[in-house]
């Protein structure tokens, strides 16, 4: 087990409780559990290792959930540019990753607001967003920082889906993309065996928050599940620039 103290261990139960919900509920929720585990862990690099397991954990609990709604076609056009996007964060992870997710951040953030005044200030404008930039951004995010949450949310608000379509089709990109990262964390040295007892520990929040996530979101308003991860994109998106 690592040598963690009490407090670090609660804080990692709460980001472990957070990515369940996040996963079969509440999308942007699961963003801010990137600056969360970092402060749990204590260090920016090992912190992404700590937290994949805990990750592909609850992608299995929100692909069984949402089997039934994902509208994985819609993402076909985005798998070359993850894929060269992963590539550029593989390269990316030999430099310190405090550079790295300020970077992140920005693009982040700049196109939360190309999605805005598109949908809000310039109504009945057409979004089209670019696979080749929500898809490169995405991948390179990911293995970088488990940070492409902000950027998949967008992408698929973009698509006006469904709130089930909406999770669903987000669980299983993320889950593929998740277990294509564990080679590449292991290579890294970032996923060890002090990293997975921590995560073995993690299943039953894990678990508590898929079961919450599922209940959230029967009784969350498509409108206001909308402005709910907008708003929790935005906020961990300011969070990745500590």
């Amino acid at each position: 087990m690592p040598e963690l103290h009490t407090w670090q261990w609660l804080l990692g139960a709460l980001c472990a409780f957070f990515v369940g919900m996040a996963k079969t509920g509440v999308p942007g929720l699961g963003a801010l559990v990137v600056p969360l585990m970092v402060l749990a862990i204590g260090d920016a690099r090992l912190s992404a290792g700590y937290l994949l397991p805990v990750l592909i954990t609850a992608d299995l609990f929100a692909v069984y959930y949402w089997r039934k709604h994902a509208s994985a076609w819609k993402l076909f056009s985005l798998a070359p540019w993850v894929l060269i996007g992963m590539a550029g964060g593989a390269l990316a992870l030999r430099l310190d990753e405090r550079y790295i997710r300020p970077m992140v951040a920005v693009i982040v953030l700049a196109m939360l607001g190309v999605y805005l005044y598109r949908q809000y200030l310039k109504k009945g404008f057409a979004v089209q967003p670019h696979p080749v930039v929500y898809g490169g951004l995405a991948g390179f995010a990911t293995t970088v920082a488990n940070a492409a949450g902000p950027v998949m949310n967008l992408y698929l608000l973009s698509k006006r889906l469904s709130k089930e379509e909406f999770i669903a089709t987000g669980a299983w990109f993320f889950f593929f993309v998740n277990l294509a990262k564990v080679p590449v964390y292991l290579f890294h040295g970032i996923v060890n065996g002090g990293s997975l007892a921590f995560d073995a520990a993690m299943i039953p929040a894990v678990a508590a928050g898929a079961i919450t996530g599922r209940w959230a979101v029967n009784h969350i308003p498509m409108k206001a599940f909308e402005a709910l991860v907008i708003a929790l994109t935005f906020i961990s998106s300011l969070l990745l620039l500590r």
